[in-house]
């Protein structure tokens, strides 16, 4: 079968199981498409397929299928540094297919010109179009997310507003806006898609998709998709919390120690005390290394200079940044550059 054909539920995956949920009335098979992308994230791509492939293995019906394809028809090395062979070419894609773009961490010219030329016109034909973990940047490169709700890794969403200031993504692990897909990867890609199981056949199916999965069966997009802070340093520290909140919020022009004691309503014996008992380490090296993270994603995912990421992070030199950038990274910020 051409990829460019209409698809029916001919080739579609229905694999064995031991449990089964029949569907009575199935709708003809949806098919999705996937674009992969150099170094794309292989954990993202395959959360978002499997959800379809355990749909049809319990209804054992052809529900879901799906093309996989790259800008050339030939494998795709992932980040993991796994090839993954494809079905065809892009081109081949029929223009009414949905397409979910997926790709990692080298988001800035992962696709080629000609493959967002090609994304552009499938938008004119009326295609829907997602996103997988960056892949909404691809989409944002192909003038695609002007006025829309999307959302893309968190790790990576710095950069992506540095590169897009008109953008706002958003914090929530999936979104939907209209016939626009996007999620930040991971478990959420799998979200993504029991969310719309659950529009084609029912929240206790896909409940019993998202078992299979041994996933939350929880299929709102609306949760944040990092974990409190609070959660990440392993405490339960209001004051410790808020601190460390403050010092995220205030990268480029840092707070002094005293400011984000009295934001805290401590002293700064007692700041220091907290850092200490729960981080093993000064709130001035907590907070140095959260804009050395800062400028390490501005480095990989913009063309920005040194001194613009050097001021942007709120050093005083680039000089500065980049002797501080090698003790933690053991490379120079032109290392990390050259090397992405």
């Amino acid at each position: 079968m051409s990829l460019r054909d209409t698809p029916s539920g001919d080739g579609a995956v229905i694999p064995a199981g031991a449990f089964a949920s029949a569907i009575k009335e199935p709708h003809p098979t949806r098919w999705f498409g996937f674009l992969l992308l150099r170094q794309f994230t292989l954990l993202a791509f395959s959360s978002a397929i499997d959800p379809l492939r355990i749909a049809n293995q319990l209804a054992q019906k052809p529900l879901y299928g799906w093309h996989v394809v790259s800008e050339d028809g030939a494998p795709v090395a992932s980040s993991s540094a796994l090839p993954v062979g494809v079905h065809g070419t892009l081109a081949d894609v029929s223009d009414t297919l949905p397409l979910f773009v997926c790709s990692g961490n080298n988001w800035t010219d992962a696709a080629s010109d000609r493959t967002l030329a090609i994304i552009r016109k499938r938008a004119r034909f009326g295609a829907r179009h997602g996103g997988i973990c960056t892949g909404a940047a691809t989409l944002a490169r192909a003038g695609l997310l002007s006025g829309r709700t999307f959302t893309l890794h968190w790790e990576n969403q710095p950069g992506f507003i540095e590169s897009f200031p008109e953008l706002e993504p958003t914090k929530n692990r999936f979104e939907e806006d209209g016939d626009l897909l996007t999620c930040g990867g991971g478990s959420a890609a799998t979200e993504m898609m029991l969310a719309q199981i659950t529009r084609d056949y029912g929240e206790d199916f896909a409940i019993l998709v998202a078992d299979m999965c041994l996933n939350d069966p929880d299929l709102s997009g609306d949760r944040p998709q990092r974990s409190s802070i609070a959660t990440a340093v392993a405490s339960r520290n209001p004051k410790l919390v808020g601190v460390i909140q403050q010092m995220y919020l205030n990268i480029e022009e840092p707070l002094t120690l005293s400011e984000l004691a009295a934001s805290a309503n401590v002293s700064r014996r007692q700041l220091e005390r907290h850092f200490r008992k729960y981080l093993g380490e000064s709130p001035a090296k907590t907070y140095t290394n959260i804009r050395l993270e800062r400028g390490r994603s501005l480095l990989v995912e913009t063309d920005r200079s040194i001194n613009e990421i050097a001021a942007a992070t709120g050093f005083s030199s680039a000089l500065v940044f980049s002797r501080q950038y090698k003790a933690r990274y053991g490379q120079t910020p032109y290392g990390t550059r050259k090397g992405r």
